[in-house]
């Protein structure tokens, strides 16, 4: 992902290549151990042109010459890519440009130098769980069936989504007093609960693929979320099955909403602001800022002794 330039067509962008800017740095993101598209050491505009002896000059966040390093591959054209981006080559990577301009009727040589900063990030996909919110009608709020109900209900949620290795969590439910124009005072439960991929066990699912564990288990939370949309969907008919006549509670027609929650790892976190190019990612934490859990934003240290990417503390 990279910071997208009026002047940069989508075009050149699909072909895994982000040029550089004099006016200011450009932004790119990595996914971790993933390799980065090729930074190109000239803007666009040059790029169309003719270069005489041209010169390219790499340096890594750390000041260091890149030319030779094992971890990244410099093309004779300026091109660099970072492969297997880990955290640790988070930072600001730097290209200067040396080419010569001659003079058409003097043939008179003058040394240009351009250079061009890309500040490189590690990013990881979003974990996400789902929240998800439903209604029913009952007769009564303080009704011993309305507790038992709800449990039975969890029951019923938790095996349609065992086998993804998902579960229900953080479930409530509230009872309210309803007036309606037509049918006078009803009552209602609000129900709320998290679809969550983490079960004990959970990271066991994520081997054949540990690089990537956040798309696994994204997607198979996204199957369970689906998966009990459905079943509200024929919540009437289940509902006469589990208790074998027409309950007194029931499901109130189209209540059913879902909404995706976020977090991040440790280490990383979400700022639309700094990182608007990758709003939805959870780009790693910068210096001076750190993520201990898995919140979705970067706490900033009271003081700044984390000076390196990813930092889970102070």
């Amino acid at each position: 992902r990279a910071e997208q330039k009026e002047e940069q067509s989508i075009d050149l962008i699909g072909k895994n290549e982000v040029y550089g800017d004099t006016r200011h740095e450009v932004n790119v993101y990595v996914k971790v151990f993933a390799n980065s598209p090729f930074l190109v050491c000239m803007d666009l505009a040059l790029s169309q042109e003719r270069i005489i002896d041209p010169n390219y000059l790499w340096t890594g966040p750390d000041g260091r010459v890149l030319q030779g390093q094992s971890y990244v591959n410099v093309t004779d054209t300026g091109k660099l890519m970072v492969m297997g981006f880990m955290v640790s080559m988070s930072g600001a990577y730097t290209c200067t440009l040396s080419h010569k301009v001659i003079e058409t009727t003097t043939q008179e040589e003058t040394e240009m130098v351009e250079a061009y900063k890309f500040m490189v990030y590690a990013y990881r996909e979003a974990d996400h769980a789902y929240q998800v919110s439903v209604r029913f009608s009952t007769t009564g709020c303080r009704l011993k069936t309305n507790d038992l109900f709800i449990e039975v209900l969890k029951k019923i949620l938790n095996s349609t989504i065992s086998h993804l290795t998902c579960h229900i969590t953080e479930s409530s439910f509230k009872c309210h007093s309803i007036r309606t124009p037509k049918n006078g005072l009803q009552y209602e439960l609000f129900v709320n609960f998290l679809v969550n991929p983490f079960v004990p066990g959970w990271e066991e699912v994520c081997h054949e693929i540990p690089y990537y564990c956040e798309d696994v288990t994204n997607r198979r939370v996204r199957q369970a979320a689906e998966r009990i949309g459905k079943f509200f969907c024929q919540m009437r008919h289940v509902l006469k099955q589990e208790f074998h006549a027409v309950p007194t509670i029931q499901y109130v027609d189209n209540s059913f909403s879902m909404t995706p929650i976020d977090s991040c790892r440790p280490g990383f976190g979400k700022n639309h602001h700094t990182h608007q190019n990758c709003a939805s990612c959870c780009v790693v934490c910068g210096p001076g800022t750190y993520s201990p859990n898995n919140e979705v934003e970067c706490r900033t240290c009271a003081r700044p002794q984390a000076r390196m990417y990813g930092a889970k503390s102070c």
